[in-house]
């Protein structure tokens, strides 16, 4: 499995657990399931400042040991401001950290040999990853929650950027997860306190109302049940400030009112008792924020109506960072492209689209292929001394059926002798190269259809709503985009591109459908 994907699972189960313990051991185990080492510590901060070790994965017997051991914060602070600092991480190689060997930390010791190369990683290196509240002012730390240790890493090197980034990366929703634990279990207690006290009504009210009003997120009451069932009765101010919308304002909507369209199906499903759903909600300058919403049920009196309290937490920087991991697993990160597993699932989604609204080329199959391929042999095909056009030469695998027949369009491009421009000007020369070339592919479509890398140097469109005289004209015209000249530096070089065709229907897989246009192409 692809490593942005293990990162994309290990912090989307952080946000599944329903106590405090278990997101702490879910820490702990993200790190050693999704991130690649093979121990894993968290070690959380009292509130006396001390720091406990509260959930340990990858070895039982160390977990044993050491797990409700308490280290002090002026050990920990000296380690936190030691070795070498990659971002907010923190590694101490085992050559500056034999001093801390007889600190108040809890440690468990490994042993093994000695590295053999400069990178490889030694029993006694030791990573750090700090996880830091989010700062209402505004700074790039607030106060510090915890830090997860992590040993042994998979690969037995020293992290790369891409290993640092992904243990930054998962530390920063940990500390979400667990500052949204808390808050959660705070917020339990509240309600648990206020349903003890109701025999004394004033005090019992009181009690709400200050967990109502200064809670950090927003806090909703609506009705249940009557003619006015969903109607938004009150608000908090961190609500009103989260959506831009006074109290007054607020209590002329209903949640139906304010959802994004796209989300009232979410909404209707999220049972009233304990439902929970994540959905945005409109602000008043017309955007939408994605949030949580948590339901919980509460009666003015013993035996009088019943109200919905729905808590409301922002997830707008959490949604964000997983749409940006989602887009990491499934784009180039070259070119930005869709990659071949993304385009395989476009296919499929595309010819289920097909199926459904009848169109014509669900019933004409995989029809055909056709090629083309760029002039190659005359001069030096990659130097533009002679200022030379390519010439065309067409395969053509007919389609079943008449000239009129109008399907989806598998275009594949195929860029010739690419290797030698690797060879001849180096790697980041090719690099470029390929960038080029997808962006003239991007800009040559239309609006709708897909531009991918399917290869190294091998790029993919797919049409919908083209015949065969339309995909060999679109095909042509792309083609002649790609032969135009690429400047590298002082240099400029013309790509020639083996061109192939294809027309699938639904039922038919995508590999076969790739298989048959890159046949023509090669």
């Amino acid at each position: 499995m692809d490593k942005s994907h293990n990162l994309q699972s290990a912090v989307q189960g952080l946000h599944l657990a329903r106590s405090l313990a278990d997101t702490l051991q879910i820490v702990a185990d993200g790190v050693v399931t999704g991130l690649g080492y093979e121990l894993a510590c968290v070690n959380l901060v009292r509130p006396d400042g001390d720091l406990v070790v509260a959930a340990f994965a990858g070895n039982s017997t160390a977990e044993a040991q050491i797990t409700g051991r308490v280290g002090s914060r002026e050990s920990w602070e000296r380690r936190l401001g030691m070795g070498e600092h990659w971002g907010d991480l923190v590694f101490i190689p085992h050559t500056e950290g034999w001093v801390l060997d007889d600190d108040d930390v809890p440690q468990w010791y490994t042993d093994g040999p000695a590295p053999r190369f400069e990178d490889e990683w030694h029993p006694a290196d030791r990573l750090f990853a700090p996880m830091y509240a989010r700062s209402a002012s505004g700074a790039s730390h607030g106060e510090l929650l915890g830090v997860i240790s992590v040993d042994h890493p998979l690969t037995r090197r020293r992290p790369g950027p891409d290993e640092r980034r992904d243990l930054e990366e998962y530390a920063f929703q940990a500390a979400v997860a667990i500052s949204n634990a808390r808050l959660r279990a705070n917020m339990q207690r509240a309600l648990v306190r206020l349903d003890r006290e109701q025999q004394t009504l004033r005090a019992s009210e009181e009690s709400f109302r200050q967990a109502f009003e200064y809670a950090p997120n927003g806090m909703a009451i609506a009705e249940m049940g009557g003619d006015q069932n969903g109607r938004i009765l009150r608000t908090n101010d961190a609500l009103c400030r989260m959506l831009g919308r006074p109290a007054s304002a607020m209590r002329r909507y209903s949640f139906s009112d304010l959802v994004h369209p796209e989300d009232i199906g979410t909404l209707l499903r999220t049972s009233a008792e304990g439902g929970r759903a994540e959905l945005r909600l409109g602000r008043r300058d017309g955007t939408y924020l994605w949030v949580s919403l948590r339901n919980s049920v509460v009666a003015d009196h013993a035996d009088g109506p019943r109200f919905l309290l729905t808590h409301i937490e922002d997830i707008e920087e959490r949604k964000h960072r997983e749409f940006a991991l989602a887009h990491r697993a499934s784009h180039d990160a070259l070119t930005g492209l869709p990659n071949s597993a993304e385009l395989h699932a476009r296919i499929d989604a595309r010819l289920c689209a097909l199926r459904e609204h009848g169109s014509d080329a669900a019933a004409d199959g995989m029809g055909g292929a056709e090629g083309m391929g760029g002039a190659e042999g005359v001069g030096d095909p990659y130097l533009d001394h002679a200022d030379r056009a390519a010439t065309a030469h067409t395969h053509v695998w007919a389609p079943v059926g008449d000239d009129n027949t109008h399907g989806l369009a598998v275009v594949f491009f195929a860029l010739r002798d690419f290797k030698a421009i690797n060879t001849r000007f180096g790697y980041d020369a090719g690099d470029g190269v390929l960038v080029e070339v997808a962006r003239r592919l991007a800009q040559a479509v239309r609006d709708g259809d897909t531009v991918a890398r399917y290869g190294g140097d091998e790029f993919v469109v797919l049409a919908d709503g083209f015949g065969q005289a339309e995909a060999h004209t679109a095909a042509v015209s792309i083609q002649s985009l790609i032969h135009q000249p690429i400047r590298l530096d002082d240099q400029v070089v013309r790509m020639h591109a083996g061109v192939g065709i294809a027309w699938a229907q639904c039922g038919t897989a995508p590999g076969d459908i790739l298989r048959a246009a890159r046949g023509f192409a090669s």
